[in-house]
């Protein structure tokens, strides 16, 4: 059952994401006119208006699909704000690739069944997952062809607070992706700064054993496993050979924009953070601990306790608004985040994250990157901002990583014969 409570949550203006919130209005014209009657039981009727539905919502796709790329042509020339896409949707960000919508939707409308429904018009998880489809098939063919693909840790690769065992299912997919000479990131929130790297082994033990142990991998593709930590803090690249996670010094990733950034004013953003975290502990009795990290500030539940999703996310959109206005944020950039089951203040963020992997790996481009994640909403998602350094997908459990990988590769190796 929906709950009052449910939907008031959905309708929170900072967990929606406009642009899907605005393809799901379009769809509902379609849905109410051409969906057709659950009463209708005339022979051929059922059929006819199937077709119809399909033909209508492919439509709506491929006219989305021309407004992304006259979106992307303005971007090209310098003045993306006149583009008629920005102009409905202002809250749009920037396209990297072009979006083949209608082809995604003629598969997941397979798999689906989208037209085919009578009652339930197209969703919020509908449109997501057809955006997710069209990326991967832009990344697995032709010029956009990609190069690096970055993942978020929790709920992406593996269950809130959980770590990458070896049973798990996602392994052979990554696997797949070393053995096409593919870079796989690892962006995270959890911050060690420990030069050792071991914390972030045991996290992703089943993952670096499985790169270690195979025989299907060369030398090369073992070491393009990478691990930044912290969204944007700390760096390591696996030695296939010895399976050890070796440290990264700053100077060979850093990007230009962090490199100016002061202890001083890290030191004074944090303290504030600590500050704000500590007080709303305090002010809504809490059953939680402030934990201070070297580039993080985080509130925890104690063992035993838990916060509810209303207590998070007053803390974050606490936190955000009063750290954002204050001076030292105006040099320091920093994310504020629900953690699923804790509220985090990290120095930096996802975009800094993966352009700096782009950067050391050797330039690549966002038009030939990926970031898989889960949290993409507009504020106290640490996702979200990673989608001004590189295309992304928004998936909602391991399981659908496992799926747009394996659509990414299937997408990989059909082009290859194309080419071939």
């Amino acid at each position: 059952m929906t709950t009052r409570y449910r939907v008031e949550y959905a309708l929170k203006s900072h967990r929606r994401d406009e642009f899907i919130e605005w393809i799901k209005g379009l769809l509902a014209g379609p849905f109410v006119l051409h969906a057709g009657s659950v009463n209708s039981f005339q022979i051929g009727e059922d059929s006819k208006s199937n077709a119809e539905a399909r033909r209508r919502y492919a439509e709506i796709f491929f006219d989305i699909e021309r407004l992304i790329e006259n979106q992307i042509y303005l971007q090209k020339t310098g003045d993306p704000t006149i583009g008629r896409l920005r102009q409905l949707v202002p809250s749009v960000g920037a396209f990297f690739t072009k979006l083949p919508l209608e082809r995604a939707f003629y598969i997941q409308d397979d798999r689906r069944s989208i037209s085919k429904r009578r009652l339930v018009s197209p969703s919020f998880n509908d449109i997501r997952i057809i955006l997710n489809t069209a990326q991967a098939m832009i990344l697995g063919s032709g010029e956009n062809k990609v190069k690096l693909v970055t993942f978020d840790g929790d709920v992406t690769l593996y269950d809130d607070g959980m770590s990458l065992d070896e049973h798990n299912p996602v392994i052979p997919q990554l696997i797949e992706l070393l053995k096409r000479d593919i870079y796989v990131g690892i962006v995270t929130a959890a911050g060690y700064h420990e030069k050792t790297g071991e914390k972030y082994s045991e996290r992703l033990g089943g993952l670096i054993n499985a790169i270690v142990d195979s025989p299907e991998l060369s030398p090369e593709q073992k070491d393009r496993l990478t691990v930044m930590g912290g969204e944007s803090n700390f760096l390591f690249r696996l030695d296939g050979k010895t399976g050890q996670l070796v440290w990264i010094d700053d100077e060979e990733w850093r990007l230009p924009e962090t490199s100016s950034w002061s202890e001083e004013n890290i030191k004074k953003l944090l303290d504030l953070a600590e500050l704000i975290l500590t007080s709303l502990k305090n002010r809504m009795q809490l059953s939680a601990q402030v934990i201070r990290k070297k580039r993080g500030v985080g509130l925890v539940p104690l063992p035993g306790h838990s916060m509810c999703r209303e207590e998070l996310e007053e803390a974050v959109l606490n936190a955000q608004r009063r750290l954002e206005v204050c001076e030292a944020a105006r040099t320091v950039q920093f994310c504020a985040f629900n953690g699923g089951s804790d509220v985090w203040v990290d120095v930096g963020d996802k975009r800094l994250g993966v352009l700096a992997l782009q950067r050391y790996l050797g330039d690549i481009p966002g038009n030939r990157t990926l970031h898989v994640g889960d949290q993409f909403a507009s504020i106290g998602a640490n996702d979200f901002k990673a989608r001004m350094a590189a295309c992304t997908v928004w998936i909602a459990s391991p399981a659908e990583t496992v799926g747009i990988v394996g659509e990414l590769v299937q997408y990989l190796d059909e082009s290859k014969i194309y080419e071939d």
